[in-house]
Parts: structure tokens; C-alpha cells; sequence
């Protein structure tokens, strides 16, 4: 019977010399290619972790609309310079800014309104001196001043003047203290109201230069005004970009700034400070807050955006034309500044015997 398969044939030496070349090749290629594989592998993932490592933070990221709350009404110098800083933070942040105008109760309604806001950077509040003035002020406030916001950044300052009618005979701060001294009780000066930015910086007038001057309180800055250039009222403090005009036609005398540093407006008027009354201060000064958010991303980025803004030519262009100069305080700064204008404010009006509302 034939066999139609054929028979196995065996290797021979040179042919199992062969296949075990083969074989080994094929093993040291393999290990050479898992080596490979392993190196690959390693060299991925080094350059992923280089990436992470070399890769700045994603910027953080604000709602598409950003709300600045200004809790006085539209026109006013806090309102304007709102709208002037929301142009630029629109176009640092890449999102829309508006301004939004919360007015009532000295400012306390637009200020609730932020406190009680998410912290996400959505809402800030721009808002002036009485700030912090209210929590000395007022009995109660719908909010916590020194808990329920987070400083952001100093947006600017304007100086105050102590201004006197010409018939006045004090022709420097000196000569005014000693008239003060001369008749106590005699001299009086005028405000906008009681609790006004100008009436607590002629409290604490009174109080740093030891004399005794009476409080007469306007409705408004404007009736006062009135009475100081008609010489009915012998001296108040007042901001110094609004009574220039009043100046220039020689209708009031300027005998001080309020400012730490001369201002660039009447550079020849010397300070409170320079004038005899050391370490009088008392600006109108306006800040940016958002809801309480203390040491967050959102707070970071929006203090290190707004110390962009406040050095900006533009800016700076902008704030002149209304006589502010810009802040430079941020962050903890800012923080520490807000702090210890509430405090001193606090004591002038427990000094001065205000009773709280």
C-alpha cells in the first residue's frame, strides 16, 4: 500500500544551526522592541508630566457678565470712575462689565446687595468713604463690613481742602488754630450732613489741633457752599476738585489739603501734615470689593487685573480730568488700609458724640 504522505523529513545539523539563529534573533529584536516600547512609554509620560509642570494655570475664568454695583446714583464721581474701570476690565477680563447704580441709605443698599451675591467674580461693589463710615454710623447694618467683603483694590483718592471765607483773617492753618483757640466755640464750620465725609474730617480737626469749633450741618454740600462764599459759614472742608472754580475767582482761600502728599491741582497749597497738624489725613477715597472670597483665585486674578488698570495710561488719562489720582493698593494692602480707615472713623464719631442711627 502505497503511503501518500510523505515521510517526515528531520533537520539537519546546519538547519538546526539555522532555526536557532532564527530564534534567537527573533528574541533579542523582540527585546530590543519592548525595550523600545518601555523607553517610549517612559519618554511620554515624561513629557506629559514636563507639560504639566511647565504649563502656567488656566487664567481664571469669570461669568460672561460681570456686574459693578455702584450704590450711589448715576453721574456722581463714584459712578463715573465705575464705568471708566469697567471699559478696561471688560476688555482684561474678555467678558461683559456693566455698571449697575444701587442707590439708598448711604450707600448700605447697593452694599447688601453684593454681600449677599455669589463670590464667582459675577458681582463687585465700587463705592466711596462710606464704607467705612457706616459701621460706625449706623446701629445696625444689613451686613458685616469687616466679614462680608473682600477688598480688591484702591481705585482712587481725592483730597479735601480746608477752605475759610476771605473775610476770614487766618491766612494759614497755624493762624486758624490760634483763632480757634482765641474765642472757643466761636468758630464754626459747615458740612453736607451729619456723618458726612466732611463733617468728620473737621471732627477730627477739632480733635488733632486741641480746639474747640461748633458743627453746622446743610442738607447737602451745595447750601453750604453757599453760605462759605456768601460769609455767613467761616470755614468747612470740602472736595478740592469742586471748590476750585470757587478758588480761582478768589471767593474762598484754600489753607490745606487733607492729602499725605501736595496736590498736583494746587501744588502751592501745603498739607494738613506740612501745615502744623501731623498725621492729619482724611480723603475721599473710593474702593473695589467683591463678596467675601479672602485668598481665592477669583480674588488674585481680579487684584492682579485691577493693578493693570490703575497703572494704565488710559486710566490715568480718565481720572485726571476729575482730579483723582489713582490707587495702588491691592490685596492685603488695600485690606490693612480699609481696616484702619474704620477704625479711626469709629473713634472720630465716638469722639465727636454722634449718636448712632
Amino acid at each position: 500500500m502505497n503511503n501518500f504522505l510523505s515521510p517526515t523529513r528531520r533537520p539537519t545539523a546546519e538547519g538546526r544551526s539555522s532555526t536557532s539563529a532564527n530564534r534567537r534573533s527573533r528574541q533579542m529584536n523582540g527585546g530590543r522592541l519592548v525595550k523600545k516600547t518601555i523607553w517610549a512609554a517612559a519618554l511620554t509620560a515624561g513629557i506629559a508630566v514636563a507639560s504639566v509642570i511647565g504649563t502656567p494655570a488656566v487664567a481664571q475664568s469669570f461669568p460672561n457678565l460681570v456686574k459693578v454695583v455702584v450704590p450711589f446714583p448715576a453721574g456722581g464721581t463714584t459712578d463715573i470712575l465705575a464705568r471708566d474701570v469697567a471699559v478696561s476690565l471688560s476688555e482684561k477680563l474678555g467678558t461683559t462689565v456693566i455698571v449697575e447704580n444701587r442707590a439708598g441709605a448711604s450707600g448700605a443698599i447697593g452694599s447688601e446687595i453684593v454681600a449677599r451675591s455669589a463670590p464667582d467674580g459675577g458681582t463687585m461693589l465700587l463705592t466711596a468713604t462710606h464704607h467705612v463710615i457706616n459701621p460706625g454710623l449706623y446701629k445696625k447694618l444689613p451686613y458685616d463690613t469687616a466679614k462680608d467683603f473682600s477688598p480688591v483694590a484702591l481705585i482712587g483718592s481725592v483730597p479735601n481742602a480746608l477752605l475759610v471765607n476771605p473775610s476770614v483773617p487766618a491766612k494759614n492753618v497755624a493762624e486758624l488754630i490760634a483763632l480757634a483757640k482765641k474765642d472757643p466755640g466761636k468758630l464754626t464750620f459747615g458740612s453736607s450732613g451729619i456723618g458726612g465725609a466732611n463733617h468728620l474730617s473737621g471732627e477730627l480737626f477739632k480733635f488733632m489741633a486741641n480746639i474747640d469749633i461748633e458743627h453746622v450741618p446743610y442738607k447737602g454740600a451745595a447750601p453750604a457752599m453757599t453760605d462759605l462764599l456768601g460769609g455767613h459759614l467761616p470755614m468747612m472742608f470740602d472736595s478740592l476738585p469742586t471748590v476750585l472754580p470757587a478758588v480761582a475767582s478768589g471767593k474762598v482761600r484754600v489753607l490745606a489739603v487733607t492729602s499725605k502728599t501736595r496736590s498736583a491741582a494746587m501744588p502751592e497749597i501745603p498739607t494738613m501734615d506740612e501745615a502744623g497738624v501731623k498725621g492729619f489725613e482724611a480723603t475721599a477715597w473710593f474702593g473695589m470689593y467683591m463678596p467675601a472670597n479672602n485668598g481665592s483665585p477669583v480674588q488674585a486674578r481680579l487684584e492682579a487685573v485691577m493693578k493693570e488698570i490703575l497703572a494704565s495710561d488710559t486710566i490715568k488719562a480718565k481720572f485726571a480730568k476729575l482730579d483723582v489720582d489713582p490707587g495702588s493698593l491691592t490685596g492685603k494692602e488695600f485690606t490693612t488700609f480699609v481696616n484702619a480707615e474704620m477704625a479711626k472713623w469709629s473713634d472720630v464719631i465716638q469722639r465727636a458724640k454722634i449718636e448712632a442711627q
